[in-house]
């Protein structure tokens, strides 16, 4: 019951996400943003999908293994992190990189202390959901292919901020 209850929670709060960056998608093209990366955003979009299919199967294949509450506990402890990254940005907070012209890098918030903390943030989400359940295949391979992407994405926002 905790599990199906979780993962409901946590398809709607990914889902809430990608209607909050088109709302400010929007904003951001009104305002004269250019978009980069996209050749590469599908396969975010694809492996966070696949991340939750590999939840809920492993969840499965395991046995349904009982919810650990530390984890849990961390999680929602970076729920409150991302919201924060979130509030930080505003209008300027998406799944995509966007840069409005002539506008410079947000530096409050957890910007003052870190250069990506969103990818901070979903560095440390994409370890510990799984975790929450024992979830341990789930969690090593999805952490790798994390950081394989985040490779990959944080050098195009650098190089964009760079300009």
């Amino acid at each position: 019951m905790y599990f199906i209850i979780f993962i409901c929670f946590f398809i709607f709060q990914r889902l809430s996400e990608l209607y909050i960056a088109k709302q400010n998608q929007k904003w951001l093209l009104q305002q004269g943003a250019v978009e980069y990366g996209r050749e590469h955003y599908p396969y975010i979009v694809a492996m966070h999908t696949l991340f939750i299919v590999s939840i809920i199967a492993e969840y499965y294949y395991r046995g349904e293994p009982p919810l650990q509450p530390v984890f849990l506990g961390i999680f929602i402890l970076l729920l409150l992190f991302k919201f924060w990254v979130i509030s930080s940005l505003g209008k300027y907070w998406n799944t995509r990189i966007f840069r409005v012209p002539n506008a410079s890098p947000v530096v409050k918030g957890p910007f003052k202390f870190l250069r990506h903390p969103n990818y901070v943030e979903v560095i440390c989400e994409i370890a510990i959901i799984p975790l929450i359940f024992q979830l341990y295949y789930t969690a090593i391979i999805f952490t790798i292919l994390n950081a394989i992407m985040l490779t990959v994405r944080i050098r195009v926002e650098n190089r964009v901020w760079s300009k």
